[in-house]
């Protein structure tokens, strides 16, 4: 059986290839050509993918990201498919869902909601409740910096808390929309707001992620 992460790095590789290098995508700057990099670079070189989290890392990711992003697109979609080299980490199953199945989700929808024409993806209850698991365990990471209380909630009454404090917004929606939503694509996620109006901005305003 294969893994979400395994059909969302596949599904990730296919909207990449369909969009084409120069497609805008929901990463502020980043062409599907700099996303594809991104991804690649995340996986294969690790002595540069510190970048992402450590600050003091970051100029050394830019510099090989942008030597990936200089590689024929067709190259990065390959790479992309066919997955990290043995000795990466990510070449472990579990390593592999428990850190790719979320990244790859976001990053396809990044591709996805970026074009015109974009519908809404129905996803299957057994990859929304993996969804929402994570969420539940990271929400209060991707939500450290919001200047108001956030409560995500799943349409079954199912919560999180991202941030706690006052005025609390209601943030309701699928797993995976709630997801892209903590994730910081707040303008993209199809979820519902409940709360004073300007909390509710300062929410859809606020520097979420990880």
């Amino acid at each position: 059986m294969s893994t979400h992460a395994k059909r969302e790095r596949l599904l990730l590789a296919d909207l990449l290839e369909a969009a084409g290098p120069e497609a805008p995508t929901l990463c502020e700057g980043w062409t599907a050509r700099e996303l594809a990099a991104h991804v690649v670079v995340r996986e294969r070189r690790l002595d540069a993918a510190g970048g992402i989290l450590i600050g003091a890392l970051k100029n050394r990711l830019d510099r090989v990201q942008a030597e990936f992003a200089e590689k024929p697109f067709e190259e990065l979609i390959q790479l992309i498919r066919t997955g990290p080299p043995k000795f990466s980490p990510y070449s472990l199953k579990q390593i592999d869902e428990g850190a790719n199945a979320v990244e790859f989700y976001v990053h396809a929808e990044d591709v996805r909601r970026a074009q015109p024409d974009w519908t809404p993806r129905v996803l299957d209850p057994v990859f929304s409740d993996a969804l929402w698991a994570r969420l539940e365990k990271a929400a209060r990471v991707m939500g450290r910096k919001a200047p108001v209380g956030i409560v995500l909630r799943r349409p079954d009454g199912q919560t999180a808390v991202a941030h706690k404090g006052t005025p609390v917004v209601t943030v309701t929606g699928e797993p995976g929309e709630l997801m892209l939503f903590a994730y910081g694509r707040q303008d993209a996620a199809r979820v519902e707001i409940e709360g004073e109006k300007e909390a509710a901005t300062r929410a859809l305003e606020a520097k979420l992620g990880i």
